[in-house]
């Protein structure tokens, strides 16, 4: 595969380069699910341009972000101190050091997505949390795009998560999307506890910026269908894990 802007996006994953109603309120749900950890020693896993981790700084005691790809780790650390560049399956970093590790839509892009989520557990304080956006393998689309005849096609793909999964599979090789029993299989066997485990659709800033109106009742509304069950087409996956202490785990 050729290193274009799009192939690299489908890959990696696409950082936030604007800061809109989207990141906002998954920012102020990073903030409520972290609680008081918010200002102890924060992490991110794929800090792409520290959009989220350079507000987060702003109260942490340390925020420390790392990324797969340089560029983007020179970029982030114009508004964030300490950025690294590593993958998410080998993180230097000692047992039990942060308050709060999160990551938002990058565990379905890592090569080996349980072993970056043992890191993240191995890293994170006993009491610290751990907060994961990723795909949710109900939503209608497919939004890395697809490959079909040996091309990449970019954009958002209707009905591919329902495909099965060796066809799902072969469409989308480059990134997972994840059903709730997908993901609670990550964490089998690891000292976690799960504190919150949610479904949420997108803000869709860009139909709202084409038409207003439509678009901000397509945002209400399925905003509101979180509280129900149709939750379940939801764009994307919000968990929240606690690490659980020696004591808890005998």
């Amino acid at each position: 595969m050729s290193n274009t802007h799009s192939e690299k996006a489908a890959l990696r994953g696409e950082p936030s380069y604007v800061w809109r109603t989207g990141q906002d309120r998954r920012l102020q749900m990073i903030r409520q699910a972290a609680g008081e950890r918010v200002h102890g020693k924060v992490f991110e896993i794929g800090v792409g341009l520290g959009a989220y981790l350079s507000r987060l700084a702003q109260e942490a005691q340390q925020a420390v972000g790392l990324d797969v790809e340089h560029e983007r780790t020179l970029q982030a650390h114009q508004h964030v101190d300490q950025v690294i560049c590593g993958v998410g399956e080998y993180l230097p970093f000692p047992d039990n050091n942060f308050d709060l590790v999160f990551s938002n839509e990058v565990l379905e892009h890592v090569l080996d997505d349980r072993k970056s989520v043992r890191e993240m557990v191995r890293i994170v304080k006993p009491g610290g949390r751990i907060l994961i956006f990723c795909p949710n393998r109900g939503y209608p689309f497919e939004t890395h795009g697809i490959f079909w005849k040996g091309n990449y096609r970019f954009g958002n793909i209707p009905l591919v998560n329902y495909l099965p999964s060796p066809w799902r599979n072969k469409l989308a090789p480059h990134v997972r999307a994840y059903s709730k029993k997908q993901l609670k299989q990550l964490f089998t066997g690891l000292p976690v506890k799960f504190i919150q485990r949610s479904i949420i659709f997108g803000a869709y800033d860009n139909i709202i910026a084409r038409h207003p109106g439509l678009g901000k009742f397509l945002r209400w509304f399925l905003q509101f269908l979180e509280k129900t069950p149709f939750q379940v087409f939801g764009l994307s996956h919000f968990w929240v894990l606690e690490k659980l202490d020696q004591a808890e785990t005998n």
